[in-house]
């Protein structure tokens, strides 16, 4: 499950595919990989092992682990009983030590066997691309994994003893152990090059206790943000800890022993350490505030009584906190960690189809069809909008349309006949071209998949008048092909094109330009020859045809 170290070796592996190999469909299963991996990351709860420090002490070793302490990583969920017990099964004769402190020379020289064993805590080392706060889910690997630095913890008591309050004399001796390379690596162990200590006074304890069980709370919250199905015990055995401290007494330790006149008096340099644990403990009223929010939400009915008295001791420690150290706010947390997109995106991916405005494709499918043209055209996917001046029969223009009719109307009603006549004559010609070129198309490309009619049977169906449809109404005996007409007006405007695609009906005319004779069903093989039959007059200029 370490998906972070599968990803760095993904990568070396999609260069070679890419720019070495050219082999595109190893890569892309390799990138399918890569994406489950980081979404492995994001989702899936790893199992943090714990780490041990084993040291070999007596003449009775072998010389490689002699005298030598090293880390070792355990297994998942393994406990510290249970690794003793494994390594104890490798060295039967040895002798477990039952203090945690460094031996002396005596055991070291001596013939026996030695061994300590003692959990020690891995340092976080974060990565230098981390350079913002990311997702706990995130730095939840890097707590346990890429490790060098290990610590072990021991309280130590120096001065008289308190029996009032046992945090104002309580020294914490901390033991650093550095390993000669980062766990896990191709061994679970690793020797111990350097171990130095440093002493931890009172004070700085506090302050390390206050920010650690902050962050404990925000991760949890975190995490309850991120996947709602979470079991709520953890979450309700934390809070209560913290809001009800019936054993510790919580902070209030603290209090009594930092925050009085005698200890300031001794110890001024401590001044900015004591401001410090004051706002951490200011800090974790919010985080504790939205802990008990989730935490209200998930309750089941068998639990609300407990969380109703947890959620009065909340308020009371609540009112003396922000009373005596302020109030501290936390901005919403599910904008700050994913980031929210800018609203323009947002609005586009959101807005419904009737809302937005059309683009020409959308105009022509609606209006010739009532179904969608495409998948994604009811709003779902954009569709990309032409530009101001190919935009004619958008939405938004239908209005304004509609206004001016009236007024081009009159004004074309005041022109020159003849220019009309003219611009009429012109039109219509083009316009039969244009089809005459569509019809000349559709031949050619049909045409040679069927051979054509002989023309004798093609002059026998035109002089019997008989018509084919392909409509399911009987033929009738005298239905002639009318001649193709000139049209009484035509108008090249804005609104002949929305009235063509199914705008408005006020102005198209009642009688639809006449169909081409066809000799029978699907056959447009002779329709060029059949037209040019009936209608020889209409047959467009030279320049203007198709050639095949």
């Amino acid at each position: 499950q370490m998906w972070e170290e599968a990803i760095a070796l993904g990568k070396e592996l999609a260069e070679q595919y890419e720019n070495e190999m050219f082999d595109y469909e190893q890569l892309s299963e390799l990138l399918r990989k890569q994406a489950q991996f980081y979404e492995n990351i994001v989702k899936v709860i790893r199992p943090k092992p714990d780490y041990f420090a084993v040291g070999y002490y007596g003449q009775g070793f072998p010389t490689f682990i002699r005298n030598k302490v090293f880390i070792y990583r355990g297994k998942e969920y393994e406990r510290r009983e249970d690794f003793e017990a494994r390594l104890l099964t490798q060295f039967p004769n040895a002798e477990k030590m039952k203090t945690t402190s460094p031996p002396g020379d005596d055991i070291k020289n001596s013939s026996g066997q030695y061994i300590q064993c003692f959990t020690v805590k891995p340092k976080l080392d974060l990565p230098s691309k981390f350079h913002r706060p990311v997702s706990e889910q995130i730095v939840s690997f890097y707590r346990v994994n890429e490790v060098q630095r290990f610590e072990y913890s021991r309280p130590v008591r120096k001065g008289e003893k308190n029996p009032d309050n046992e945090f104002a004399n309580m020294w914490i001796e901390r033991t650093i152990y550095v390993t000669a390379y980062k766990l896990p690596g191709i061994l679970r162990w690793f020797e111990v090059k350097s171990v130095f200590m440093v002493e931890i006074s009172p004070l700085e304890n506090a302050i390390e206790t206050m920010q650690l069980t902050n962050d404990k709370i925000n991760n949890m919250v975190q995490q309850h943000l991120n996947d709602p199905n979470l079991p709520i015990n953890p979450l309700s055995m934390l809070l209560n800890g913290i809001v009800d401290p019936a054993v510790m007494g919580g902070f209030t330790n603290y209090e009594k022993a930092f925050f009085t006149e005698k200890y300031m008096h001794e110890h001024p340099e401590d001044h900015e350490k004591i401001e410090k644990l004051k706002d951490l403990i200011a800090w974790q009223i919010p985080f504790l505030a939205e802990g008990i929010r989730i935490h209200g939400e998930k309750v089941t009915e068998a639990l609300r009584p407990f969380h109703e008295r947890m959620e009065a001791c909340f308020r009371q420690l609540k009112d003396k906190v922000e009373k005596q150290y302020g109030v501290r706010a936390v901005l919403s947390s599910l904008d700050d960690r994913r980031g929210s997109r800018p609203r323009s995106m947002v609005r586009s991916f959101t807005m419904p189809s009737s809302s937005r405005p059309l683009s020409v494709a959308s105009v022509s499918s609606i209006s010739s069809d009532s179904t969608p043209s495409r998948p994604g055209s009811d709003g779902f996917v954009l569709e990309p909008l032409l530009p101001k001046k190919m935009h004619s029969r958008s939405q938004d223009k239908l209005d304004k349309d509609d206004l001016d009719k009236d007024k081009k109307e009159k004004k074309k009603e005041k022109r020159n006949s003849k220019h009309q006549e003219i611009f009429d004559k012109e039109f219509k010609s083009t316009d039969i071209s244009l089809q005459q070129s569509e019809a000349v198309i559709l031949s050619e490309t049909i045409s040679p998949l069927r051979p054509q009619r002989p023309k004798s049977q093609v002059i026998n169906v035109i002089s019997s008048e008989r018509r084919f449809s392909v409509s399911p109404s009987p033929p009738s005996s005298q239905v002639t092909p009318p001649p193709i007409t000139p049209r009484t007006k035509l108008s090249f405007s804005i609104q002949s094109n929305l009235e063509l695609n199914g705008m408005s009906s006020s102005d198209i005319p009642d009688v639809p330009p006449p169909l081409p004779l066809k000799g029978s069903m699907a056959d447009y093989g002779n329709l060029m020859e059949s037209q040019d039959l009936i209608s020889p007059t209409t047959s467009p200029p030279a320049h203007q045809r198709v050639s095949p």
